[in-house]
């Protein structure tokens, strides 16, 4: 591998030509093969031979990919709120521990990505888009009985108590 690593990296016109006959792995191929020869190619210092239009993509989609969890967490929690404010008959145990998970995965992952914080309200938008949808299925009914914009603050995303009666 050492030897197919020696040369320099195609680039993205004549890749799909010479990255088999040079004895590398293209992206497209076979994306963890991929990964560790880049990684094999940077631990070695070998900067000039990696796919960097390629390892840029990664890692923007690694970026993208931690503000969809968020986004994701907000999105499951908000729905299982507008159940619990909108069907009381409906409130359930599992519902308050949904809710419960979810704040956990909201805190881990802003937690875990600070710079996730000045797109909190975007990802709180976004979720409920989703969230409203998700919940009116859920209820079977249209979305259009829900609010059209969230109706809760941040803070009542996260501390706002959903105590299941039995519970108490």
């Amino acid at each position: 591998m050492e030897d197919a690593m020696a040369h320099t990296a195609p680039t993205r016109e004549d890749a799909p030509a010479t990255a088999h006959a040079r004895g590398r792995t293209r992206h497209a191929d076979d994306l963890y093969t991929w990964v560790q020869e880049q990684v094999a190619l940077l631990r070695a210092g070998r900067v000039d031979a990696l796919d960097l239009d390629n390892i840029a993509e990664e890692l923007s989609d690694v970026g993208s990919e931690q503000y969809d969890k968020l986004e994701s967490a907000i999105e499951v929690l908000l729905a299982h709120a507008l159940k619990w404010d909108h069907q009381p008959e409906r409130r359930s145990r599992s519902g308050s521990l949904t809710i419960a998970e979810q704040r956990v995965r909201i805190d881990r992952q802003v937690r875990k990505n600070p710079g996730l914080k000045p797109r909190i309200a975007e990802a709180a938008s976004e979720g409920y888009r989703v969230g409203r949808i998700r919940a009116a299925r859920e209820m079977k009914r249209s979305p259009e009985t829900l609010p059209a914009d969230c109706p809760y603050s941040w803070d009542e995303i996260l501390n706002r108590p959903f105590a299941f009666e039995d519970d108490r």
